[in-house]
């Protein structure tokens, strides 16, 4: 299904934004634990799916929004390129349009970039049923407002994402992990003297008292980092198995959080020194994320208050902590209003999944 598929979702909306009843959409599901809980017809997109255009000497795929992200990386992987930002896949069946729509990146994000600095160009299906293009297939594409990189993180909220055209990059020539053992304030303190100097990191975690770093790149480049770093290699293949945990959340710290508790996703200055905040933690690009794996005793306003002073925010990533985001200023959840407004004035689609006058 593709165009056909396209017109139907068009049409569903056309109905529902009718007499305004709510949609709800869902793709390969494995994100739905994410943002606020929200009730609706479900709108189904996994139909829409499909590489469209890939052309490996010119670093852009373009890809359905329903197509697995299994499926992008096998086609990557046979050309060398992978998708930098390293999507998550929380469960099996993970999709394109579910990884624009929350926008989360994996452990090399703080590196390479986040999704929106991959997204070139995007068609959606607003709150009326029009199907809409923005951005395109090039790098170098500066026309208009950029709406490509609006859409991505909003959830759904402001259309529904049928086609996509990220930037792609060569897997690097040589990987290599490196452990130590060490307290937190000195893995954060490391982890920002490395990121100043010339040092192919491209991914750092520090939990249970141990720091993984890991360096990418030429051959040259990644010895002359260990030199740098010191500490123990970690096999490849187990290497591979805790990066691709981490970016999972298949870590047994994670695992730890799925059945009880409440999973904080904390965005902080990377500088941030370590604080107790009422239960472990896991920290990632350089101490800029910190998970912290709180029980139902820990006081979501001071650990909200504790963002807000290290100059970031804090999201109940998994639990029932509310609100699940950093509440907005009163200016700019106006804007986000009149945006909403504008691509669903019906406001039928996802309504509620960020905020509730969203």
């Amino acid at each position: 299904m593709s165009e056909a598929g396209v017109a139907e979702i068009q049409e569903r909306i056309r109905d529902a934004a009718a007499d305004e009843r709510a949609l709800r959409i869902r793709g390969g599901g494995t994100k739905d634990f994410y943002g606020r809980r929200i009730d609706g017809e479900l709108l189904d997109v996994r139909g829409v799916r499909g590489i469209v255009d890939y052309e490996p000497t010119e670093l852009v795929i373009t890809a359905r929004a329903g197509t697995p992200l299994d499926e992008l990386d096998g086609t990557l992987q046979a050309a060398g390129q992978m998708l930098a930002f390293e999507p998550p896949r929380f469960a099996p069946g993970a999709t394109l349009g579910g990884t624009i729509g929350a926008g989360l990146a994996g452990p090399r994000r703080a590196y390479a970039g986040g999704v929106r600095d991959f997204v070139l160009g995007v068609r959606l299906v607003d709150g009326t049923g029009e199907a809409l293009g923005f951005g395109g297939k090039v790098m170098k594409n500066v026309a208009g407002f950029d709406v490509s990189r609006l859409v991505t993180g909003a959830l759904g909220t402001l259309g529904v994402v049928t086609e996509v055209s990220l930037k792609c990059l060569p897997r690097p020539a040589t990987e290599l992990t490196l452990v130590r053992e060490c307290a937190a304030d000195q893995a954060i303190h490391l982890c920002n003297d490395w990121g100043g100097k010339p040092v192919p990191l491209s991914a750092t975690c520090f939990v249970g008292d141990r720091l993984y770093v890991r360096l990418s790149g030429a051959e040259a480049a990644v010895r002359s980092g260990r030199d740098a770093i010191g500490g123990e290699a970690l096999d490849p293949a187990q290497a591979d198995d805790l990066w691709r945990g981490i970016r999972d959340h298949a870590h047994p710290f994670f695992a730890s959080t799925r059945a009880s508790g409440v999973l904080w996703r904390l965005s902080v200055r990377s500088t941030t020194p370590y604080a107790d905040l009422g239960g472990p933690q896991l920290i990632e690009w350089g101490g800029a994320l910190r998970w912290l794996a709180a029980g139902a005793e820990t006081n979501a306003e001071a650990v909200r208050a504790w963002a807000r002073a290290s100059g970031g925010h804090a999201s109940c990533f998994r639990g029932n902590a509310a609100p699940v985001f950093q509440p907005l200023p009163p200016t700019l959840l106006a804007l986000h209003q009149r945006l909403k407004h504008v691509f669903d004035p019906h406001g039928i689609l996802n309504r509620g999944r960020l905020y509730p006058e969203l």
